[in-house]
């Protein structure tokens, strides 16, 4: 199971911050509570905690990048997680998931050309 880590609110008038830093790196083990990434704004710099104990298995964002709140920065693991499979980015989750739909799709037509030559 995994927990995602999101921008906290930050005051009244604040909808965005930028990611000044991660404090932690991918793969990393986190604790409850403990810090993981800093936020910056014109009014309020922060250290966004995490919210389980577990491994850091994705992030979403890199330094110097800007996020709204509630936006996810990332994702803990409860947990042993194998973090080469995890997606480094938006692009390769797609490039995955169309990879599965091929194989899908070709595991269709394989099997309908083997129901055709038995018929045959």
């Amino acid at each position: 199971m995994s927990e995602k880590i999101l921008v906290p609110t930050l005051g009244e008038s604040i909808t965005e911050a930028t990611v000044s830093k991660w404090l932690k790196k991918k793969g990393e083990t986190v604790e409850a509570d403990e810090a993981i990434v800093e936020l910056e704004t014109d009014k309020v710099n922060l250290e966004v905690p995490s919210p389980i104990s577990g491994i850091l298995s994705e992030i979403s964002f890199k330094d110097g990048d800007t996020v709204e709140v509630g936006a996810v920065l990332g994702s803990i693991s409860e947990g042993n997680v194998d973090i080469k499979n995890v997606p480094e980015s938006k692009k390769e989750l797609e490039n995955n998931e169309e990879k599965e739909f091929k194989d899908q799709k070709s595991n269709v037509i394989n099997l309908d050309i083997e129901k055709n030559l038995k018929l045959s």
